[in-house]
């Protein structure tokens, strides 16, 4: 009863978890569509929220300065543009549609610097990078339901800088510190957003969202990954990011109005059988 109970307490966090990062996608397409801020005041408020929650929750637990290191300055500068990337997209892209460009964007930018690092890729992982390419590229193909180009542009700079930042904490041995440093030097970097924000478009609705992205969907939920993992298979932890695409555009459709589109469901099965593919032969072969 006892192991039962385990995994529905499992099961249910791992939904909170996944359904956080895809909050994020939401959260970003209803602030910024609906012109409650702009995409500059969007990503200073996310990333000092999220800074702050992370320097009070993570410094206190683990007893250590969470004052980013120069070590830490790859992390947080592609942290820092992958999140002003990822507020300029969500102006034109809806919020299923961009989350499956961030992920292949992000997982083709891991590989390629892998392979910068003599990380010969496997067979499988270079078949799964290739069809989630394919998928990519017919979502951008021109046509009446075709994605706003400088959008999905704005996306994929957004996923490769993510999986710049992830490859940055790979190698860390505390990877929610070193989050939390990444957070709080990012903040810092909004600095130089200044000069970009519209003050005339900031509602209190808007800054709302952003602050729940940033402490709430995004450092939280940060968090309870790192738990998740200490709980889950790696093969399981790979298998459920697959959901967070789905649950953006469900949330999308559900929340939003968006519409789901033929191209949107074509394009993102072949994205996250893509995907799979390449988590699952990374997992395989031990590969990074």
């Amino acid at each position: 009863m006892a192991k039962i109970e385990g995994r529905l307490a499992t099961g249910g966090l791992l939904a909170i978890t996944l359904s956080a990062f895809a909050g994020n996608s939401l959260l970003a397409r209803a602030a910024l569509a609906g012109e409650q801020i702009d995409w500059a005041g969007y990503t200073i408020v996310r990333l000092v929220a999220g800074a702050i929650v992370l320097a009070l929750l993570i410094g206190k637990q683990k007893g250590q300065s969470v004052r980013p290191q120069r070590r830490d300055l790859v992390g947080a500068l592609s942290l820092f543009v992958y999140a002003g990337a990822f507020s300029w997209a969500y102006i034109g892209l809806d919020a299923g549609l961009g989350a499956l460009i961030l992920f292949p964007a992000g997982q083709i930018t891991m590989q390629v610097i892998g392979l910068t690092r003599q990380i010969i890729p496997s067979k499988g992982q270079l078949a799964g990078a290739a069809i989630a390419l394919v998928g990519l590229v017919y979502l951008m193909m021109p046509g009446a339901t075709a994605p706003p180009l400088l959008s999905t542009v704005a996306m994929i700079c957004a996923g490769m800088a993510w999986g710049v930042s992830s490859w940055a904490g790979k190698t860390v041995g505390d990877p929610s510190l070193t989050t939390a440093r990444y957070f709080i030097g990012a903040s810092l970097l909004t600095l130089m957003l200044f000069p970009f924000v519209d003050w005339s478009m900031f509602t209190g609705t808007g800054v709302l969202m952003a602050v729940i992205s940033g402490g709430v969907t995004s450092a939280l939920g940060y968090v309870l990954w790192y738990m998740m993992l200490a709980r889950i298979s790696i093969t399981s932890a790979a298998v459920s990011q697959l959901s967070v695409p789905a649950i953006a555009a469900l949330g999308g459709v559900i929340l939003l109005g968006e519409i789901l589109t033929a191209r949107l469901l074509i394009g993102g099965l072949i994205i996250l059988a893509g995907i799979g593919l390449t988590s699952w032969a990374s997992i395989r072969g031990g590969r990074t």
